[in-house]
Parts: C-alpha cells; structure tokens; sequence
C-alpha cells in the first residue's frame, strides 16, 4: 500500500481529495483481481462505496475529481513517462486506472 500512496502522491493528488482513499482502493483491488478493470461501473465502484458506505456514482466524481487533479495541476509529465505512449487527452477512469497499475505490476517485477 505504500507504494500506491507514494505513486499517486507523485502524481500531484494529495489525500485532502476524498477520491484520494478511493483510488488506493481501487488500484489495491484490481492489482488482487484484473476483472475489476473490466467491469469499473458495474464491479469496481459499487465494491469501494459499499466499503466507504457511499454511493456507487459519488465514488466516480471523486475518482474523476483526482484524475483531473493530476491531470491539470499535477504532475502530467510523470503520468505521461509511467503511461509509455503520449497522453493527449485527459484519461478516462480506466486508462488512468490501467496506467498505474501497469506500472505497479512492472516495477514490482525488476
């Protein structure tokens, strides 16, 4: 988990932001499970609100809200290197999703 938060620290997303827990949890679980990747409105945000008691579309504002965070004042530059292709838009929920734990799951095999 540590090294979640120091990735989406790094990012520019500070843990003021309430998606800031919903993205930790959301990276932990698809790295345990890849089929939450495949089924993000349907799987994996009902899973993080029913464990933050919330709603399933507050989970996706939020996770929307630190997207956009990184995206326009974090640290682009860092999200474009770990993503390994130019990013010329904003990601949507699951390319940013797809990002870093791509890059987890590498950096935990060097």
């Amino acid at each position: 988990m540590r090294e979640i938060e120091h990735l989406i620290r790094s990012l520019g997303i500070g843990a003021t932001y309430r998606g800031y827990k919903y993205l930790c949890y959301a990276i932990s679980l698809c790295l345990e499970n890849e089929d939450y990747l495949l089924g993000i409105s349907k799987l994996l945000y009902p899973t993080i609100a029913n464990t933050f008691q919330t709603t399933p579309s507050s989970v996706e504002r939020d996770l929307r809200t630190v997207i956009n965070v990184c995206w326009e004042r974090g640290n682009r530059s860092l999200l474009t290197t770990i993503a390994m292709y130019p990013l010329e838009t904003k990601p949507t929920t699951g390319e940013f999703l797809d990002i870093l734990i791509g890059h987890l799951q590498h950096s935990s095999l060097v």
